[in-house]
């Protein structure tokens, strides 16, 4: 498998307070490849998609130190705008959170945010990303409504067709289908299989058994430190270090 990187992080260090939550991690992300970021709770797997997004670094009292390079730009540079490091970015929470609008304006909101107010073009766009998130047949007839009047798994396909509409080069999940029912969290499953053609995708995930059906790469996280990374196929059938066989296994968790 070819793997090129598009994220690049080095030797990333952020500090909760007095809490070091990631110590050193020093890993290539794969472009147009799903990355899995496994680990027990607690280990800083949400922390360090955070960082990827610039969320981490917002919260006072958090101090973040390192790189992490995209196209060879270090985003964690204070003079890169953290709007635009975002607009790159588009990020899946564990819950749905549509915005208090319709479903229309939910995936209109990122465009028009930055300008776009051409109503044909705007049309287009809702329309394509829905049909890109398999919910256009099961809204095109009531875009109007309120997007709070979705399911909840519909509301998470929403979600990331909101995402897309502004265009990003990488979709951050942060246990994306963790509060779905199983139909719903396949639909998410099936999309993300769709969506890594154009886009790097990189997930957190406590369930290895999604972790094993969608990634093609797996960084293995636990106390904050990088344990192991790799090809997904390997780091689960041949973990070099005792550690991830462990994990995987179950005996640590």
């Amino acid at each position: 498998m070819e793997l090129r990187p598009h994220v690049s992080i080095r030797n990333l260090n952020v500090f909760y307070g007095n809490e070091h939550a990631l110590k050193n991690i020093t890993v290539d992300i794969p472009q147009k490849k799903i990355t899995a970021i496994i680990g027990p709770s607690g280990c800083g797997k949400t922390t360090l998609l955070r960082s990827l997004n610039r969320l981490v670094d917002s919260v006072d009292g958090v101090k973040v130190f390192g790189q992490i390079l995209v196209h060879g730009q270090d985003i964690l540079d204070p003079k890169i705008e953290v709007t635009e490091v975002r607009k790159k970015m588009g990020l899946l929470s564990q819950k749905p959170y549509p915005l208090p609008m319709s479903i229309y304006d939910n995936i209109a909101f990122g465009p028009r945010l930055h300008g776009l107010r051409d109503k044909k073009r705007l049309d287009e766009i809702v329309e394509r990303y829905l049909r890109e998130v398999s919910l256009w047949d099961e809204v095109k007839d009531r875009l109007q409504a309120p997007a709070s009047k979705l399911s909840l798994g519909q509301q998470q396909r929403l979600c990331l067709a909101r995402g897309l509409a502004v265009e990003p080069e990488i979709i951050l999940g942060d246990e994306p289908t963790s509060a779905l029912d199983p139909k719903s969290s396949q639909h998410i499953e099936a999309r993300f299989l769709e969506l890594k053609e154009k886009y790097t995708i990189v997930i957190v995930t406590h369930i290895l058994r999604q972790a094993r059906r969608l990634a093609d790469y797996v960084l293995f996280l636990y106390f904050g430190e990088l344990i192991e990374h790799g090809e997904a196929s390997e780091v689960f059938e041949n973990p070099k270090e005792a550690m991830t066989r462990e994990y995987i296994k179950g005996t640590i968790s």
